[in-house]
Order: structure tokens, then sequence, then C-alpha cells
């Protein structure tokens, strides 16, 4: 079976690849079905959770920041409200949350097509450890989906829904523009957190090697704190808190590309002896 998937044509990949696609997306949509009776959860607690000055983020860091003796973070008081201002604006919203959700929840099913797809390309070894592969790649991506959810979103929230330019301008923000920040926060920070998954890969391809992410280290602490200042408020200990994961990430990154070269150097020469 494994030598047939290996003689597999161009065409016959891209007819695996689309129904890889396929079914990941009926696994979305099952789910995104099951998400749409929980809608009133979804959005009254989760959604709108991050808009109520008694959030578990806005408390921790309250409590934190008067344990430690500097300036009060406690956050009293969001000044924005919500609308909606399309007539089948929240009709879309709902559909498209679910089906936000659906990704997300589906995440490790996704994992396991992916794995499916690419499993022929490995070693015997390598392809016992699919439950590994799904469980680590999950565990990151629903790690990296509470971080943005419970650190960056509360952060952007806050920092825009207190920013003004003048006490003439009210804060009423588009429910669109509003559920938006919260996706793109939880889903890109779900995604980056599969860094070290993604570095195994490149490893193994030889796209990537411990040195090249060793030398190009001083690069990455660059444009972790770049992303760190893009994603939060302009101040320096919520860059610090975004920052910190991030490059804690690429360092566990480096550890495992390393592993990978020691195992094949390791597979190499036990391949010569057998000669």
């Amino acid at each position: 079976m494994a030598k047939e998937k290996k003689e597999m044509s161009f065409l016959d990949h891209l007819e695996e690849l689309r129904w890889l696609l396929v079914r990941s997306s009926f696994a979305i949509v099952i789910v995104a079905t099951v998400a749409f009776f929980f809608s009133d959860f979804i959005f009254e607690t989760i959604l709108f959770g991050p808009k109520d000055p008694s959030f578990v983020t806005y408390t921790f860091f309250c409590e934190l920041s008067k344990a430690i003796g500097v300036e009060s973070f406690c956050v009293t008081e969001l000044p924005f409200v919500i609308q909606n201002t399309d007539v089948e604006g929240q009709v879309s919203l709902l559909v498209w949350t679910c089906i936000t959700v659906g990704f997300i929840l589906a995440f490790p099913y996704i994992l396991w097509e992916f794995w499916k797809f690419i499993s022929p390309a490995l070693y015997e070894n390598e392809r016992k450890n699919a439950k590994t592969f799904i469980f680590i790649s999950s565990l990151l991506f629903f790690i990296g989906v509470l971080f943005g959810y419970y650190v960056i979103v509360p952060m952007s929230i806050n920092f825009f829904a207190t920013f003004s330019v003048s006490t003439q301008i009210k804060n009423e923000f588009n429910i669109q523009s509003y559920i938006g920040l919260i996706k793109t926060s939880v889903i890109a920070c779900g995604l980056f957190f599969e860094l070290p998954i993604i570095i195994y890969f490149l490893t193994k391809l030889g796209l990537v090697t411990p040195k090249f992410l060793r030398d190009y280290r001083r690069y990455a602490i660059v444009i972790v704190l770049i992303l760190a200042a893009i994603v939060t408020p302009p101040d320096v200990v919520s860059q610090i808190i975004v920052a910190i994961p991030l490059l804690l990430l690429y360092e566990v990154s480096i550890f495992i590309s390393s592993v990978v070269v020691k195992n094949q150097l390791k597979n190499e020469q036990s391949s010569k002896r057998i000669q």
C-alpha cells in the first residue's frame, strides 16, 4: 500500500489533496452546525466576554499590578457600544462565527487528514507517531487560541475602547469589526503556536537547519518585537507579555530542529553500517 502511494503521479496527489480539503470542509460544517445550537453561549459568554470590565484577564492584571506595587492596570470602564449597520449583518455574522468555531474545534481532525497526506513521504517509525503528532500539534494550537483570547484580545479591546483623539467622538464599533478582531487574534495566535511543528517539517525537508535558526536569532527577536508592538497597545509591559511566549516558541523550534538533524545523522550512519 505504501509503495503504491509513493508511485502516485502528480495528478493523483492533487486528487488526494482535493479529497483532503473536501473531508476537512465537511468536518468544519458538521462542527459549525453543532455550534449553531450553542450560539447564545458563544456570543454572550465568549465573544462579548472581553467587553466586560470584570473579565478574568482584566481582574488578573489588576490584582497582579497591585501585588507588585506598580501603576494599577485595573479596568473600570470600557466606553464603547457595539452596533450592526448592515441589513444582513447579524445573519452573516452568525454563519461565519459558527464556521470559525467549526474550524477551531475541528482542527485536530484537519491535522489528521494532513498527516495521512504527508505520511507516505516519512519513514516507517515516523508514521507510527501519528497520535503524538496530532496531540502535540492540537495542544499547541489550542494554547495559541487561548493565548489570543485571554491576552491579545482583552489588551486590544481595552486599548481601542479607551483611546480617543477627541471627547467629541464616541466609540461605536461595528459588530463585524469587533468579531473580526477576536477571530483574527485567536486564529493567528493558534497558527503561530504551530511554529515548532512547522520547523520540524522544514528541517526534515532540509530547508531549515539549527545553525540557520541560531544565526538569524537576532532578526527573529526583532520580528517578534515588531509583531508584539502591532498586536498590543503601545506600552512596554503589554509588548513584553506577548513577546516572551513567542520567543520561547522560537527557542523550542531551534531545539526541535537540532533533534531532527541528529536523528537524520544517526539514520544515515546506520544505513552506511548496514551497507
